[in-house]
């Protein structure tokens, strides 16, 4: 077995709370030392030493919200073009929606995507099965199975469940499987035909909005019902002010809740949709600035558990079109750290907790390997610059789509080498 040696690294763990220049150790596919105290426990003959020279290793980011076209729409985004753009961005797991064709509804999808990504992706792959048949609110599918294949959540993908009974009974059953319901929470009515965030704004560009109360009710249905059946609830996309409140409130109760809040909510805001730019067309809407500043603090505050790219390739055709006629979702895998490392550079997050939600967090709520550089953990971890500068280019973006949000945003912080379970998968 192989053994690398990482030294003069910043390790960044929030697992350990760990801060500090020290050394980490890779043997086969694990961790087996990291720490201002493993300097001196030297490395075997045959080693390969790296010195880091001070740029930070953290664990690999685990990405809790990514669609991909496989099956039923590769041309958008396949297993493995997924997985290389994942690598290039430090992220070495991800949750894959169910949103495919056909729907990850039943066990043979499931074991599609394991066989998929054992044979072509990069990084580790893990589906996410669909709460109803077909996603289409109705009949539940049989969690048990779903988890016994593989599935490591429940989830409408793209979708919100209309039905509260349903709702209720998805909860239930997931509780008795001790799995964790993940729901976007879109009002279908009151969000119906809007396209961007209610406004002043949306006025003046002449665009229909959708409001937050749009997010803030189905959300507070949830949010009940979560506290009624004692079931695992992640609110997978939060936006508004509102939405966090509640969840703090319900946080505050006892009840069994956790939220996600994409990066786009976190780093755009309704202007940057400006000229009908429609890479900006995003669900949920970018909301304005007041809502932007308060998904980062309940970031900083732990009230926003997990931050997630929700990466959504979609194609040219689908995007260059009038803004109430394109696609909605853009990529993200390969800009979520740098994205991410604007909290940290800002002051507006410390470094530990950015990285918490970008990796240990998803990881420990949603039963994953990884999350952590303790030792006997798998060797999924990134080694970064923190402050080397760059310009998202078209041209060199690895996902078989290039609608990113971010394209020619200056960035600060790159990944320069990405380890999955001991191996080398990206390295510039």
């Amino acid at each position: 077995m192989s053994v690398t040696v990482f030294t003069n690294a910043r390790l960044v763990d929030p697992s350990r709370g760990l801060d500090e220049i020290g050394t980490l150790i890779v043997d086969g596919e694990n961790i087996v030392a990291s720490g201002a105290s493993a300097q001196n426990q030297g490395h075997p003959d045959g080693a390969s030493v790296v010195n880091c020279g001070g740029k930070a290793i953290l664990p690999g980011l685990v990405d809790s919200r990514v669609f991909i076209g496989e099956p039923g729409a590769e041309h958008r985004e396949t297993i493995a073009s997924a997985g290389r753009a994942a690598a290039a961005g430090g992220v070495t797991s991800i949750i894959m929606m169910p949103d495919t064709s056909p729907v990850i509804d039943d066990v043979a999808l499931v074991e599609f995507v394991l066989r998929a990504a054992r044979e072509t992706s990069c990084v580790n792959i893990f589906p996410a099965a669909a709460i109803t048949k077909g996603l289409a609110g109705h009949e539940m599918s049989e969690f048990g199975l779903l988890r016994d294949a593989g599935a490591v959540m429940v989830t409408e993908g793209r979708h919100t469940i209309a039905n509260p009974l349903v709702m209720r009974r998805a909860l239930t059953y997931a509780r008795d499987m001790d799995m964790v319901i993940s729901h976007s929470t879109q009002d279908p009515d009151l969000g119906s035909s809007g396209v961007m965030n209610e406004g002043l704004l949306a006025s003046w560009l002449g665009l229909p909005g959708i409001p937050r109360e749009a997010e803030a009710i189905p959300l507070s249905r949830d949010l009940m019902l979560a506290a009624l059946t004692r079931g695992r609830y992640h609110a997978a996309e939060i936006s508004t002010a509102m939405s966090s409140a509640a969840v703090k409130r319900a946080k505050d109760e006892g009840t069994r809740a956790t939220a996600g809040v994409s990066i786009n909510n976190l780093c755009l805001n309704e202007n940057d949709v400006g000229e009908y730019r429609t890479f900006f067309r995003l669900s949920p809407p970018l909301r304005c600035e007041e809502d932007r500043l308060a998904m980062v603090e309940a970031v900083k505050d732990g009230t926003i558990d997990v931050i997630h790219s929700a990466h959504d390739p979609q194609d040219v055709d689908t995007k260059r079109l009038p803004f109430s006629d394109a696609a909605v979702g853009a990529i993200g895998l390969e800009t979520f750290l740098s994205a991410a490392l604007r909290l940290y550079h800002s002051g507006d997050v410390p470094l530990l907790r950015v990285v918490e939600a970008l990796s240990t967090a998803p990881a420990r709520l949603f039963g994953l390997p990884g999350g952590s550089l303790k030792p006997g953990a798998p060797a999924d971890l990134i080694l970064v610059d923190l402050d080397a500068p760059w310009i998202v280019r078209e041209e060199n973006i690895r996902s078989l789509s290039k609608n990113t949000s971010f394209e020619g945003a200056r960035m600060q912080g790159r990944v320069l080498q990405t380890m999955v379970a001991g191996s080398t998968v990206f390295t510039t």
